[in-house]
């Protein structure tokens, strides 16, 4: 279990946008949460099959394989993010448009179990970056989606996202718990 502990951002560490993923976030053990987000992940996904996880809760929205998908590219990319602004990279970063990197992922196309394999590796890589984060990097500045940002900003971000999409599957899609199978099918 990681013991990283960073106080919560400030407002003025990260676009409007982000504030919502950053107050999923309670509390400032954010090695801790890092770590038992990836159980949840497990947790709520583990009762789904390949059929099941091709789930959409309406004709427009990703699938429940989509989502992780999504979850995989965008954890890389904030990841990406963290090691740059926190190794003190002033360079700008581009944004980043996540539905046509939702269609060119084919996740659909995927197993199951392939999605949470990577979700797993992507995860465990984040942590190992952010443990061996110096505490003075934490509050390192960059530019990313032109707009200011600073690590311990993004690492709060990771786990917010997360959060975030993880209440959309069991709001909107119906997983609830290991025995998501049967009434996800149904949804669909």
């Amino acid at each position: 279990m990681s013991t990283l502990r960073l106080a919560r951002p400030t407002a003025d560490e990260a676009a409007a946008y982000y504030q919502t993923y950053i107050a999923e976030v309670g509390g400032d053990n954010i090695g801790e949460q890092l770590v038992e987000q990836l159980f949840q992940v497990e947790r709520l996904f583990s009762g789904l099959d390949d059929a099941a996880a091709l789930a959409r809760y309406a004709a427009d929205k990703w699938s429940i394989k989509e989502l992780l998908g999504h979850l995989n590219d965008s954890e890389r990319i904030f990841s990406y993010r963290l090691l740059r602004i926190s190794r003190g990279d002033s360079t700008p970063l581009p944004g980043f448009d996540q539905n046509p990197y939702v269609v060119a992922g084919r996740f659909d196309d995927r197993p199951l179990s392939d999605l949470l394999g990577e979700f797993r590796a992507v995860r465990l890589s984040t942590v190992a970056l952010s443990s061996g984060i110096p505490d003075a990097a934490w509050t390192e500045r960059g530019i990313a989606s032109e707009n200011s940002v600073t690590a311990r900003a993004l690492l709060y971000i990771i786990v917010g996202h997360v959060a975030h999409h993880l209440q959309v599957l069991r709001d909107r899609y119906g997983l609830a718990s290991a025995k998501a199978t049967s009434s996800v099918a149904a949804n669909r």
